[in-house]
């Protein structure tokens, strides 16, 4: 069964949960495209996730869903305001959700952690998950080590349960690919930076748009938090800190409010402009439809290439 049968949508395709810039608004922009948008709760507390589901609400009458940070220290009350609030799909990251997912299922809720191994994707899917998201090291934000390539037909194998790729998925050969190794949709993040609907301001998207095939880089592997970003006078200077051996907590003050500060300051030397590799693809402001529209007909053209 292919993601949008599951989810009840156009397009096969889920939109990443970018913390700051998944608002209400554009994840109903991204669900009245065809795809399942995701609000996201990074940052926010119940009331302010709870604002933000409402926002969407009033945006859309299409499915969409939320990202969860398991890290929040909201967690449990973001938790219940999902439940509360009828949310028809939760994805989650950073950690294991098994204390809640017997909660969503009660109420409902799809359910489809992000993973970065096959281990964790079979002991998760113990709980009654509904998928897994395989996301490799190639996508923006935080990352683990395996690649999408190698990452995917491995959690297909693992699993009994659907398999969502992401990490690197910016055109229809890429999602011809996700295809091709065993996932029934994919998650994008970083070619959605560049439509005219996302929320972030123009200098962030400007970056992603004039950023090559090696303009990003890793930072935080020595906290054990990686998070891959575009090289600028910030990054650089993590990097020099972490080889430095400073304490964490030095390298955090450089970092602190540095989301915020490319998202909605559009600060080219201080934000943290999180992308993922296939930055270097993403030439040009397109709406999300057509974003979507090309991502699918790019996908046929490849299947009637090789099969001819």
């Amino acid at each position: 069964m292919k993601l949008n049968e599951l989810l009840g949508i156009e397009f096969p395709i889920i939109q990443g949960g970018m913390a700051n810039i998944a608002t209400g608004r554009f994840a109903a922009a991204v669900s009245n495209a065809g795809a399942l948008g995701l609000v996201a709760s990074g940052g926010l507390d119940a009331d302010g996730l709870r604002a933000q589901i409402r926002d969407a609400k009033a945006a859309t009458d299409k499915p969409f869903g939320v990202n969860l940070m398991l890290m929040n220290p909201h967690i449990d009350e973001l938790a219940r305001v999902v439940v509360e609030e009828g949310v028809q799909v939760v994805t989650t990251g950073a950690g294991n959700p098994g204390k809640y997912v017997p909660a969503w299922k009660e109420a409902g809720i799809k359910v489809f952690p992000v993973v970065a191994a096959p281990v964790l994707a079979k002991r998760l899917e113990r709980y009654g998950i509904d998928g897994v998201i395989a996301e490799g090291t190639e996508s923006g934000g935080h990352v683990g080590e395996m690649t999408t390539m190698a990452l995917v037909p491995q959690v297909a194998d693992a699993v009994s349960v659907p398999v969502i790729a992401a990490g690197g998925i910016a055109d229809g050969r890429q999602l011809c690919a996700a295809f091709a190794l065993g996932a029934c949709g994919v998650q994008v993040g970083t070619v959605l930076l560049a439509s005219e609907e996302c929320p972030i301001h123009d200098n962030y998207k400007q970056t992603v748009l004039k950023a090559g095939a090696n303009d990003t880089v890793v930072t935080g592997r020595s906290g054990g938090a990686p998070v891959r970003v575009l090289k600028n006078k910030m990054a650089r200077e993590y990097l020099r800190m972490e080889k430095q051996n400073l304490p964490l907590e030095e390298m955090e003050k450089l970092t602190l409010g540095s989301l915020r500060r490319a998202v909605f300051d559009g600060d080219v030397d201080n934000g943290s402009f999180m992308a993922g590799q296939v930055a270097g693809m993403v030439r040009e402001i397109r709406p999300l439809r057509q974003i979507f529209e090309e991502l699918m007909a790019g996908c046929e053209q490849v299947r009637k290439e090789l099969s001819e």
